[in-house]
């Protein structure tokens, strides 16, 4: 089984269909159930995984519709083998700063502590990130947060033995504007080996305007996993770099050409769709 743990806030654990603290109960196709995508509940147990992910890990909130499912429905049919699982690792709680996700602290402890336990099932691929939204309230935690995120990685693969583990981030599409730039900025701006971001801004959001819709969920699980494809790309396999060059054209924009992308390690995949 292909293990992906999901981390960060609000965002990550999902409130698409979310409003006035109730979730409409809609679940697009791009999420729906299938017993080859599990998920690790609150008690470490495996189960087939069902929105709202995160039901039971951000237990304070009414959690919807994450990106978690359609990252993991894109994700299968990229699998080798063929008819590999995937499975899932809810992290994720709403409202917390990067500093709560410090080494030492209870939901740092607590991810290291189920992604191990997942991993007595298979093979931990990719941690998936999507946090800063609380961070952008304050000017100081705005201009630590690069530091601060380049140290949770380093933490979090030393923690797992795993010092190539990818991480997948999400650059925010929200937050406080006085400093959600400055976030942005150090989301962008983080070089470091086997690290991509994907950027939300431009994904439609709820009428709170912080969390993102069902739809731009969907979309966002579905760029996620293009990122994946990425980071695990051959650079010989020429037919799958005709297809991104084509992808590129329609819903990607890259900073750099695509052929200099893949020369070197992926670090930002910008996404500009519009729901």
């Amino acid at each position: 089984m292909r293990i992906f743990v999901l981390s960060g806030q609000s965002n990550m654990a999902g409130r698409g269909g979310v409003h006035h603290r109730h979730w409409d109960g809609v679940v697009p196709p791009e999420c729906a159930p299938t017993p080859s995508v599990l998920r690790l509940t609150a008690a470490l147990d495996w189960a087939e995984a069902r929105e709202p992910l995160h039901a039971d890990i951000d237990t304070a909130k009414t959690c919807g519709v994450g990106p978690g499912m359609a990252f993991a429905r894109s994700v299968l049919p990229r699998l080798d083998p063929p008819g590999s699982g995937v499975g899932l690792v809810p992290c994720a709680v709403g409202g917390t700063a990067i500093r709560e996700w410090a080494r030492g602290e209870r939901l740092y402890d607590q991810m290291v502590r189920r992604a191990r336990a997942a991993a007595d099932c298979g093979e931990i691929e990719a941690v998936l990130w999507y946090q800063g939204e609380s961070d952008a309230d304050s000017d100081a935690a705005a201009a630590a947060y690069g530091a601060n995120m380049e140290r949770l990685i380093a933490n979090v693969r030393e923690d797992l033995g795993m010092p190539h583990l990818p991480f997948i981030q999400v650059a925010l599409a929200s937050g406080n504007k006085r400093n959600i730039e400055k976030v942005r900025k150090a989301q962008l701006g983080i070089n470091l080996p086997n690290v991509v971001t994907v950027d939300a801004i431009g994904l439609s959001l709820n009428e709170d305007h912080l969390h993102l819709t069902t739809e731009s969920q969907v979309k966002l699980g579905e760029m996620l996993a293009q990122a994946y494809g990425l980071l695990i790309y051959d650079p010989h396999d020429i037919r799958l770099l005709t297809a991104l060059c084509c992808k590129a054209a329609t819903s990607w924009v890259f900073n750099a050409s695509i052929q200099k992308l893949f020369e070197h390690l992926p670090r930002r995949l910008e996404g500009t769709s519009q729901s």
